[in-house]
């Protein structure tokens, strides 16, 4: 369950640094609002349809992945309830094996 939590941890940083950059590149476009230039504008508007697209991605990503964790939670849930006594001696296993991994460092 470590390693779960782990890459849950993972993927919450990534997703908070991937709205930090897209706020920021936003404040960055609104900020360079009053520069000069066709060059520049073109270049603004094609960073802007960027942002808009990776902004869109994000959140369709950050449904997807919390659709998954609330599915496999309800599965889980749902075998527990039915298979009680398995899921103590998995448990009961997943320990002892844990245990002799950690006893033998």
């Amino acid at each position: 369950m470590d390693s779960v939590s782990r890459m849950g941890q993972s993927r919450d940083k990534l997703m908070a640094d991937l709205r930090v950059v897209v706020r920021d590149a936003e404040e960055l476009l609104t900020q360079a609002g009053s520069q000069a230039g066709e060059g520049f504008k073109a270049a603004k508007a094609k960073m802007e349809a960027s942002l808009k697209a990776a902004k869109e991605e994000l959140e369709y990503v950050e449904s997807i992945a919390i659709n998954k964790a609330k599915q496999v939670a309800h599965t889980t849930d749902d075998y527990v309830k039915t298979h009680p006594w398995q899921s103590v001696g998995m448990a009961a296993a997943i320990g002892v094996i844990l245990g002799f991994l950690v006893s033998r460092k």
